[in-house]
């Protein structure tokens, strides 16, 4: 994995979420086709951007841009 690849899931996530406003791990999981762990390092990247707000509920992680 490089800075390369996580760059790229990050633009899938951040295009995933431009069109839907809002999503869920799971829609994003749906949306993008990535694994788990390669959308929590695009999250990671766009949330050092300052790109999307990450809010815990008691049974879901919902990502919105900012």
């Amino acid at each position: 994995m490089n800075v390369e690849i996580i760059g790229t899931w990050a633009g899938l996530v951040w295009e995933a979420l431009n069109a839907s406003g809002m999503l869920t791990m799971k829609g994003l999981k749906k949306a993008t086709k990535l694994k788990e762990k390669e959308i929590y390092a695009a999250l990671g990247w766009l949330g050092r951007e300052g790109k999307v707000v990450i809010t815990e509920t008691e049974s879901e992680i919902e990502v919105v841009l900012c």
